[in-house]
C-alpha cells in the first residue's frame, strides 16, 4: 500500500471538507442575522480564543506562542494581520445578514486573482501570459458590473483584497496557522471585551438577553471559526499547495448556490454575466496552474 497516496487522498478529503464548511458558513451567520455585525464579531473573537487555548495545550504549541510574543517583528505583522482578518470577518458577517451572500461568493472567486497581483507587487513573482489574461478578464467582469448595474461591487472587492492582504502578511512571517490565529485574536480580544462590556452596560446586547438560541449560536462562533482551519491545516500538510489551490473554489461555489437556492437572493442577467466572466478567468488561471505543474513534474 502506498502511504504517500493514502496521505494525499486523506488531504483531499480534508480539503473538500474545509472548503465545503466555509461555503456553508453563511447558513450559520443567517441564524444570528438579527444581531449586529460587530456583536457577532466580538463573540467570534472571544470564543475563538477559548477554543484556540484548548487546542494549543492539546497540540503542545505553547512554546511557539511564547516565541511569537518575544519577536517584536512578528508581533507587528500579527497586529496588522489581526486588523485585516477582523475587517474581513465583519464585512462578511454584515453582508450575509443583509442578503448579500452572492457578493461574498464573488469576492472569494476574485481572491485567487488578487493573490497573484499582490505576489507580483510585493514579492516580485512573475506573471505569465495566461495569468495576465485571467486578471484582464476578471477586471472586465468588475467593470461590466460597474457599467451595467451602476454600482461598484464594494463588498466583493473589500473581501477579496482584505483576505488577499491578510494572506500576504501571513506569508511574510510564515508561522503556523493555529498559534498565529491565537495571537491575532489575543491582540483584538481587549477591544472585543471592552465592546462586550459596553453592550452589557447599556442593555443593548443580544447575548444572554432572553433568546437562548441566539446565545447558544453566538457561543458556537469559536468552533465555527476553528474547525475549517483545522481541516485546512490537515489538507495543507498532506498535499501540494498548488493542488490545494484548485479546491478553494468549492467554498464560493457552495455559497453561491446557498444564496440562490436557499435564500432566494436575486440573480439578474447582468450579475450572471459578471460571474461568467470571473469563472472564465478562473478556468484560464486553473488551466495555467495545471499546465505548469505538469511541466515541473516532467523536469523532476
Amino acid at each position: 500500500m502506498n502511504t504517500n497516496t493514502d496521505e494525499s487522498r486523506l488531504g483531499m478529503i480534508y480539503a473538500v471538507c474545509a472548503f465545503a464548511f466555509w461555503g456553508l458558513i453563511p447558513i450559520y451567520f443567517k441564524q444570528v442575522s438579527s444581531v449586529g455585525a460587530f456583536e457577532v464579531l466580538i463573540h467570534r473573537i472571544i470564543w475563538s480564543v477559548a477554543v484556540l487555548i484548548l487546542l494549543i495545550i492539546i497540540t503542545k504549541q505553547i512554546d511557539i506562542v511564547k516565541d511569537l510574543f518575544k519577536s517584536l517583528t512578528k508581533l507587528k505583522y500579527l497586529v496588522l494581520s489581526s486588523f485585516l482578518v477582523s475587517t474581513n470577518w465583519v464585512i462578511f458577517i454584515w453582508a450575509v445578514s443583509n442578503n448579500q451572500i452572492v457578493e461574498t461568493s464573488l469576492g472569494y472567486f476574485i481572491n485567487p486573482l488578487v493573490n497573484v497581483v499582490l505576489g507580483y507587487i510585493f514579492f516580485s513573482e512573475r506573471m505569465n501570459r495566461n495569468q495576465y489574461i485571467a486578471i484582464f478578464v476578471a477586471t472586465l467582469a468588475v467593470l461590466y458590473q460597474i457599467v451595467s448595474l451602476g454600482e461598484v461591487p464594494i463588498v466583493s472587492l473589500a473581501l477579496a483584497f482584505s483576505f488577499g492582504l491578510y494572506g500576504l502578511v501571513r506569508k511574510k512571517i510564515a508561522i503556523a496557522s493555529i498559534p498565529g490565529l491565537f495571537v491575532e485574536t489575543i491582540v483584538i480580544l481587549p477591544f472585543a471585551l471592552a465592546y462586550f462590556y459596553y453592550l452589557m452596560d447599556n442593555n443593548t446586547n443580544f447575548f444572554m438577553a432572553g433568546d437562548s438560541y441566539i446565545t447558544f449560536m453566538l457561543c458556537l462562533g469559536g468552533i465555527i471559526t476553528v474547525i475549517p482551519l483545522l481541516l485546512f491545516n490537515g489538507a495543507a500538510t498532506r498535499m501540494k499547495l498548488t493542488t490545494l489551490g484548485f479546491f478553494q473554489y468549492i467554498g464560493p461555489t457552495i455559497a453561491f448556490c446557498v444564496a440562490i437556492f436557499v435564500y432566494d437572493e436575486p440573480m439578474n442577467s447582468d450579475k450572471m454575466i459578471t460571474f461568467i466572466l470571473i469563472w472564465i478567468a478562473l478556468v484560464i488561471f486553473s488551466w495555467d496552474g495545471i499546465k505548469n505543474k505538469r511541466i515541473a513534474s516532467k523536469k523532476v
